[in-house]
């Protein structure tokens, strides 16, 4: 079995904590570098829910993609719930990792599990990183559908691929448009609709739409817009980075046990659907 620290060595050549955001915080939150691992839980939110569940497992190393500190602190003590989170794992000598920021610029990365999860090819990160030569890393990725489809039809192709949440999948735009190119980026992506504009896509996938950014899109263009569940748009990444470990672990002869958490984290637990009033107009809407 390897330490925490060779493993996490082969982490960073994954997802090199240097292709990060500045504001961001990847990395070792706590663990022994010198402790062995065997066995790794990952999931999305290193909550407590999810601590829990790796000390059941017997997890040796909790990786997660979103950090548990992200704006920095001045205790972890167990009376604050990231204090207790970090009280849970360290009992139970169990690490956490953090791969955020630069988990999504990876090759792959967050959006290429997105678009594979929803059976689109990708043809090209959305925002290329400028110092990737091969133009395959970056945040977001530009994607298309083999088979067209309206944007009713594909909200509902998203909502039937990703898993369910009680948010569901938003759609914003004419519902009998069809949809052949797209960009998606897991996770907030409202950020990006400049450069969603300059990659000539019928529509873009992507989780947190504001009322305001959205409503400015709409008026801008005819993109069409479809809104996810933050946790839900991540999730497939925690498969494809079980895979990526399982690779290493077969390549270097470690025997890890890699698992995927389905514990679900968005923090929405329930919906209830609006219906159509008689007495509004709903531009767009089917009579």
């Amino acid at each position: 079995m390897p330490t925490l620290s060779e493993l996490t060595t082969a982490l960073d050549a994954l997802w090199p904590a240097g292709r990060a955001e500045s504001w961001d915080a990847v990395g070792t939150v706590c663990g022994d570098p010198d402790a062995e691992v065997g066995t790794v839980l990952v999931a999305v939110d290193p909550v407590q829910a999810v601590a829990d569940e790796a000390v059941r497992l017997g997890a040796d190393l909790l990786l997660t993609h979103h950090p548990l500190y992200l704006r920095g602190t001045t205790t972890v003590g167990a009376h604050t719930f990231k204090g207790r989170v970090v009280h849970t794992l360290i009992k139970a000598d169990t690490a956490l990792h953090v791969a955020h920021t630069n988990a999504d610029r990876a090759d792959p990365g967050v959006s290429d599990a997105l678009a594979g999860a929803l059976d689109l090819r990708v043809l090209a990160p959305l925002v290329p990183d400028p110092d990737d030569p091969q133009g395959r890393r970056g945040l977001g990725r530009i994607c298309e559908l083999d088979t067209p489809l309206s944007l009713a039809a594909f909200a509902q192709h998203a909502a039937a691929h990703l898993p369910a949440t009680a948010q569901g999948v938003r759609a914003a735009g004419d519902p009998d448009a069809m949809i052949r190119r797209v960009a998606v980026c897991g996770g907030s992506g409202d950020s990006l609709f400049e450069q969603v504009r300059a990659a000539d896509v019928d529509a873009y996938l992507t989780a947190d739409l504001r009322h305001h950014p959205a409503s400015e899109a709409q008026e801008r263009s005819p993109l069409a817009l479809v809104d996810a569940a933050h946790w839900a748009t991540e999730w497939p990444w925690c498969e494809q980075a079980a895979a990526q470990l399982d690779a290493l672990s077969e390549r270097h002869g470690w025997g890890l046990r890699t698992h995927v958490s389905r514990l679900v984290t968005d923090p929405w637990t329930a919906h209830a659907a609006s219906g159509l009033h008689h007495d509004y107009e709903y531009p767009g809407a089917p009579n």
